[in-house]
């Protein structure tokens, strides 16, 4: 099949991949580290080596999933160029969250064609740690009439390398590397080898990578890899386990190198075109340039907070507001946005006011028109607007039930949907949905409030699973925040504490370009932030699947029924769907 040209912009991933501390110390005994750098191989005060990035992506398949998209033929496929962009030092276990698409494919005609492709990588701790930028060589797929790769050279000075490490991979080195994640044949198989045209198993090119990146670092920064910021090359030759290799450094300026591996014997260059720049780690800071954000309710309290936040941090922000009471009774007036987005423009900051009712899908779809017109687009909703209509069930009138879920349900479904699909369209979207206590525990006099507040979470739940690769997070706080909702509710004191700006951090990191996560729900107030989740027990099996059980069959397991010591999340209905099925499958 011919090379899928419409694969470029396309989103790749998600992909997430678990690692330990094991983990890391065995990719660095895979790439030569040993008691002479112990600290990448003990535990005690252990350091990554920033190599072991490429490792973490390429050994999960993400090679694969990339020749999916695009088609490349496998039988002609190698591993051209390498680069590597470190953001963030990369700690000693976590979840890694790769994303990412293909952004070029060149035609080198008869010679084959380049794929180009670019991932980024963050940690669970919500930092981004590294991007990779990969150029896959493909020997025949050629010849499509598109654009040649611009050239690049790098010219090495005409002088001796200011430094020279030499590494002496093990004949059995690849037995070890592979035990990473990359378990190809070629590089174990003597027969498969042999069919490839080696005489033998072959070093794996990644892992010749490694001994170029342990010499980098013991050279420019010894004992420090967090000081790696750049390292690029090309792979020029296959190696042999056994052989050893010189690697030559040359320093070029303030925090820049270049280098290149060369065969120890016959000075034959395996890995050329080496580029490195190193130095200490800049502090990141999350901004918000470029992107549009609305919010609505921001006219005061938690969306002024939000607002004036977003704007301080480079955002165009649609600020709404209807203007009404507590209870959504009025007309509504334009005071309390006008008057956020003068406070946003005295800073300095770009917004606009929208006056939209989020109850109605005419005013939804006309809130997001406001940021598209204004703006060009939208980047970020965060669905805070509310009213409270408070009465015990017995009295909860059928239109302070409707009223209420119009608000917080109808709203945000009215605000996101043409929100959704502008970001569909672009490929990139932060959605915020706005639950509560009384929603996720329960409260007295409040049924119609928990009742919306619960729905946002179904609502959040399905749409991380439209939107996922789309790159489309969607998640959920719940605040625990002074406003007006709460100025009477709360004692005096307590009150006075719970500042709407103890909750912007956690909303405006989950509207951030580095936010990993999709489908969380956090609680969030006076400084104290944990996480809220849906949680499914073990469970039981009772009878034998075949004959309904008796209640009296139920009641004698309703220990193991109830028992919440394996729960588990699941992620999508199919996931308890086959847990269920799993339970009546055969035990190995």
């Amino acid at each position: 099949m011919a090379l899928n040209l419409d694969s470029i912009g396309k989103p790749i991933g998600p992909v997430t991949k678990e690692y330990t501390w094991k983990d890391v110390v065995l990719y660095a005994l895979g790439v030569g580290a040993g008691f002479n750098e112990l600290e990448y191989c003990y535990e005690k005060d252990l350091k990554v080596l920033p190599s072991f990035s490429i490792a973490s992506i390429l050994n999960i398949d993400f090679l694969a999933i990339l020749a999916e998209t695009t088609n490349i033929n496998l039988a002609g496929i190698l591993h051209g160029e390498q680069e590597l962009i470190f953001h963030n030092p990369i700690p000693t276990e976590g979840t890694l969250t790769t994303t990412g698409s293909v952004t070029h494919i060149y035609d080198k005609g008869d010679k084959g064609a380049l794929v180009v492709a670019e991932f980024d990588t963050v940690h669970s701790n919500g930092k981004k740690l590294y991007t990779s930028i990969v150029t896959l060589f493909s020997r025949l797929d050629g010849g499509f009439g598109g654009p040649d790769a611009p050239v690049k050279e790098v010219v090495f000075p005409d002088r001796d390398p200011d430094h020279v490490i030499e590494g002496v991979p093990t004949k059995d080195q690849p037995l070890i590397y592979r035990l990473t994640g990359d378990v190809f044949q070629l590089h174990v198989d003597p027969e498969f080898a042999k069919m490839a045209g080696f005489e033998k198993p072959i070093m794996h090119g990644l892992c010749t990578h490694g001994y170029a990146c342990r010499a980098l670092t013991q050279s420019l920064f010894p004992g420090k890899p967090e000081q790696m910021r750049r390292m690029t090359c090309r792979f020029s030759k296959t190696l042999y386990p056994g052989e050893a290799v010189k690697t030559l450094v040359w320093e070029t300026g303030d925090g820049q190198a270049l280098w290149k591996t060369v065969h120890s014997e016959t000075g034959v260059e395996i890995i050329t075109n080496g580029e490195c720049e190193y130095g200490d780690v800049v502090e990141e800071t999350v901004r918000f340039d470029d992107r549009v954000a609305v919010v609505t309710g921001a006219g005061a309290g938690l969306g002024r907070a939000y607002a004036l936040e977003l704007a301080k941090r480079g955002a165009k922000v649609v600020v709404n507001d209807l203007g009404g009471a507590r209870d959504g009774s009025g007309k509504g007036t334009s005071s309390p946005a006008e008057a956020v987005v003068k406070e946003i423009r005295d800073l300095g900051g770009e917004a606009v006011a929208n006056f939209d009712n989020v109850a109605t899908p005419e005013g939804g779809e006309n809130i997001i028109k406001t940021a598209v017109d204004a703006f060009g687009s939208v980047d970020i909703v965060i669905n805070n607007a509310g009213i409270l209509r408070d009465k015990s069930f017995t009295k909860m009138a059928p239109e302070n039930w409707a009223s209420v879920l119009a608000v917080h349900l109808n709203g945000a479904y009215n605000v996101t949907r043409p929100a959704f699909r502008v970001m569909k369209e672009k490929g990139y979207g932060r959605i915020i949905m706005t639950t509560s206590a009384a929603g996720l525990y329960g409260n007295f006099g409040q049924t119609n409030y928990s009742a919306a507040k619960m729905a946002l979470v179904g609502l959040m739940n399905a749409l991380k699973i439209e939107g996922a690769k789309y790159d489309i997070k969607v998640n959920t706080v719940a605040p625990l925040a002074a406003s007006r909702l709460t100025e009477d509710i709360m004692p005096e004191d307590l009150f006075k504490k719970m500042k709407p700006e103890f909750v912007s951090p956690m909303t405006l990191f989950l509207c951030s370009e580095e936010c990993p996560v999709s489908g969380n729900i956090y609680n969030v107030g006076m400084g104290f932030f944990n996480r809220a989740a849906m949680v499914t027990g073990g469970g039981a099996v009772v009878g034998d699947g075949e004959t309904v059980p008796s209640p009296e069959a139920l009641m004698a397991k309703l220990e193991d029924i109830t028992t919440m010591d394996q729960g588990k999340e699941f992620q999508h209905l199919n996931d308890q769907v086959g847990e269920i099925m799993a339970a009546f499958s055969p035990k190995g």
